[in-house]
């Protein structure tokens, strides 16, 4: 099975590229865009409101605690970089 292209296997976890869309109506996973995977979240972007609401939905959605999902780049930006420490790569594209 072939990896999608918004994944990458690293050391100690997975790096997911995230194109994320903040005010959306419902926290859902869309479609992939390219090399990154299309995530919705209803927090506003500000006050870091929208990173933390796409941390914590990842979280849930992988069944893991908070601290194994890290927002690596993309703080002010709608494209981000999170690392999901301890998953391979095959297991998170299984549970997305």
């Amino acid at each position: 099975m072939s990896l999608p292209t918004y994944l990458r296997a690293t050391p100690g976890g997975t790096l997911l590229a995230i194109k994320l869309q903040p005010r959306a109506s419902a926290n859902e996973i869309g479609e992939a865009l390219g090399d990154e995977l299309k995530i919705k979240v209803t927090a506003p972007p500000v006050d870091s409101a929208a990173n933390e609401s796409l941390v914590k939905f990842l979280a849930d959605h992988l069944g893991c605690a908070k601290n194994r999902v890290e927002l690596l780049r993309g703080q002010t930006s709608r494209h981000k970089t999170v690392k999901l420490h301890g998953f391979t790569a095959e297991e998170v594209a299984a549970l997305l």
